[in-house]
């Protein structure tokens, strides 16, 4: 199958975008009571800039407060303003990994955090500045494992659901491709991906507007590419990072053919965490996910459901 592209030129070369982890915007409002959750799941809204995702969590009995859903995040994250407004303990200080780098940052401790009706957890979320996140909080892997994170571009809605390890994973639906992944800390990584020919490794990041490649992937691509030109991306962690930035004519991925997709490319310091720089990486962004009628994550049986647009071309 073959998806276009073609949306993403707007994206101008040389603007200032959002990091994989957040847009620029304002902080969202410390509360909304507006969001709707049912027994089994919890329904999510998106921002208003398309590419941002919000689910309503609970803290305590407080909330509901809109948390971004990045499945690139390895730990939630809250913000230092709504942990200050809820009187949350201090918790130690630990390492961050953002697209611009690491840091040490202060902890808090949250006794109880839910995702609708989905049931609570203790964690230590680091604490960040609300205006660099662009929300409350940020939704990782740490409270996403053992769920599917099913998203309807469609509908613009996305649901949370429990999931468990399913001795056999359903065979695919009409018009729907179900890609295998493995896990890399957490991390959904697709490896049935290529670039030329080439394989390359591939990690779903919800929570990016930006589809980021590693330098290994760059040095591949600008062999055929005349020219790249720059992006600016603002980190949660407020540092900003300066990337190359063009048109990849062809990724294909479980045998779907991205076409003309852009990517940034830098030495980002995901890519370094999970030892991803010597071979060829991608962290597929929202601006390549938005393509599909729908997205499924599923993190307990590691498969990705892509729902295919009643305009893909076949091979």
């Amino acid at each position: 199958m073959e998806l276009g592209l073609a949306f993403a030129l707007s994206l101008a070369v040389g603007v200032t975008m959002p990091t994989a982890l957040q847009p620029v915007a304002q902080p969202a409002p410390l509360a909304d009571a507006t969001s709707t959750t049912t027994a089994t799941d919890a329904l999510l809204d998106f921002g208003d800039a398309g590419e941002r995702m919000t689910v309503p969590v609970t803290i305590g009995t407080g909330g509901p407060f809109h948390f971004i859903v990045d499945t690139g995040a390895q730990r939630t994250v809250i913000s230092r303003e709504l942990a200050g407004r809820l009187g949350l303990a201090p918790g130690p200080a630990v390492h961050v990994t953002s697209m611009s780098g690491t840091g040490m940052f202060g902890t808090f401790v949250i006794p109880e955090i839910s995702v609708g009706a989905l049931g609570g957890s203790r964690i230590e979320a680091p604490a960040l500045a609300s205006h660099n996140l662009g929300a409350l909080g940020l939704l990782g892997l740490d409270t996403l494992q053992g769920h599917k994170v099913s998203i309807d571009f469609e509908r613009q809605q996305m649901t949370v659901t429990p999931s468990t390890v399913l001795r056999h994973v359903p065979a695919a639906a009409e018009g729907e491709v179900v890609v295998h992944a493995r896990s890399l800390m957490g991390q959904l990584v697709v490896t049935d991906a290529y670039y030329r020919g080439r394989r390359i490794q591939v990690i779903v990041d919800t929570g990016s507007a930006v589809t980021m490649g590693n330098l290994a992937l760059r040095n591949a691509v600008s062999r055929s590419t005349k020219g790249m030109g720059s992006i600016t991306l603002l980190g949660v962690t407020g540092d900003v990072l300066v990337a190359d930035y063009t048109q990849v004519a062809e990724i294909k991925v479980a045998g779907l053919n991205f076409a003309n997709l852009p990517v940034a490319f830098a030495d980002a310091e995901p890519f370094k965490r999970f030892g991803l720089i010597k071979r060829p990486a991608l962290m597929l962004g929202m601006d390549a996910m938005k393509l599909f009628k729908r997205v499924q994550i599923d993190f307990p049986n590691r498969t990705l459901r892509l729902a295919l647009p009643k305009d893909a071309i076949a091979p």
